[in-house]
C-alpha cells in the first residue's frame, strides 16, 4: 500500500494565539482547535504526561491543512539554533501560493514578519521571497505572474 495522501503538517510554536493569527493572515481558515491528553497520546509521541493545544488550520481550497501545536507539558525543546539559516538540515520551510505577494508581506509585517532575504522575481514566472515568523519559522510564499 501507498500514502493516499499527505494529512497534515505539524508545527511546534510557542505562542498558538499569535502563530494561529499569523497564518489566518497569509489565508488560512481555521478548522477547529482543541486540547489533547491522555495516556493514548503519550504512546503516540514516546512521552509521559503529555498536555498540548492544537490549532487546526484549512487553505482555502480544503486541500491543505497544517497543525498548529503548544505544547503545556512536557515543555517543548529547541532541536536547533534560534531563527536557523535556510540551509539548516530538517523540515526548513512551508510554501504557499499567494496573490499580490506585496500586499501580503505588508500584512504580515504587522504580526511581527521579517524578510529573510529579498522579495525576487524568478524568470517571467513567478515573485518569491522568505519571510520568518515571530516564532522563527520560516514561510516561502510564491506569486505565480502568468
Amino acid at each position: 500500500m501507498t500514502i493516499q495522501r499527505l494529512d497534515h503538517v505539524g508545527v511546534v510554536v510557542d505562542d498558538l494565539e499569535a502563530a494561529t493569527a499569523f497564518v489566518v493572515e497569509l489565508g488560512m481558515e481555521l478548522e477547529g482547535e482543541a486540547p489533547v491528553e491522555g495516556r493514548w497520546v503519550d504512546r503516540v509521541v514516546g512521552l509521559d504526561e503529555v498536555r498540548f493545544d492544537i490549532a487546526m488550520m484549512r487553505t482555502p481550497d480544503g486541500h491543505g491543512r497544517l497543525e498548529l501545536t503548544k505544547f503545556h507539558t512536557p515543555t517543548a525543546v529547541s532541536a536547533e539554533p534560534e531563527n536557523a539559516p535556510a540551509n539548516t538540515l530538517g523540515i526548513r520551510r512551508i510554501m504557499f501560493a499567494v496573490e499580490d505577494i506585496e500586499d501580503v508581506l505588508a500584512r504580515l509585517r504587522t504580526h511581527g514578519a521579517e524578510l529573510v532575504g529579498e522579495l525576487a522575481q524568478y524568470e517571467d514566472s513567478y515573485r518569491l521571497c522568505y519571510v520568518r515568523d515571530p516564532e522563527g519559522i520560516i514561510a516561502a510564499l510564491a506569486e505565480q505572474l502568468s
